[in-house]
């Protein structure tokens, strides 16, 4: 016949996994905290923020949304001469600091001409 305190759990000493004040892991935490990086001023946050709690409810501001955004950096371009490419004009868009929020704004109008208004999205994109 089986024992039931022969198979319990018996509970492990917690004083071994305690770490005095002068261990490794205090000076750990005191390297990290002095590696945190600072938070610069950003003058451009609320606007980051306005764009991103844009909410897009009226599928004509949606329309202008996907028109006015471009799927694509429009100021991209292969220089060509004879058929040869002499350079390339990387994308520009890339520069502009609410370019990720633009991009977004734009995904979500199209995200809502989609699955609100049903409407057939190939042409904007």
């Amino acid at each position: 016949m089986l024992n039931v305190t022969d198979y319990t759990i018996k509970p492990a000493p917690i004083s071994s996994w305690i770490w005095g004040e002068g261990s490794e892991t205090s000076s750990r935490k005191k390297a990290i905290a002095r590696k945190a990086p600072q938070k610069a001023f950003d003058p451009l946050q609320p606007l980051r923020t306005w764009l991103g709690n844009f909410e897009i409810k009226d599928p004509q501001i949606a329309h202008h949304l996907c028109f006015l955004i471009p799927a694509q950096c429009p100021f991209e371009r292969d220089v060509k001469l004879f058929g040869r490419v002499l350079f390339h004009i990387p994308p520009m868009c890339k520069l502009n600091p609410l370019y990720e929020e633009f991009v977004m704004l734009r995904f979500r109008a199209l995200c809502y001409l989609a699955d609100e208004c049903g409407e057939d999205i190939s042409a904007y994109c």
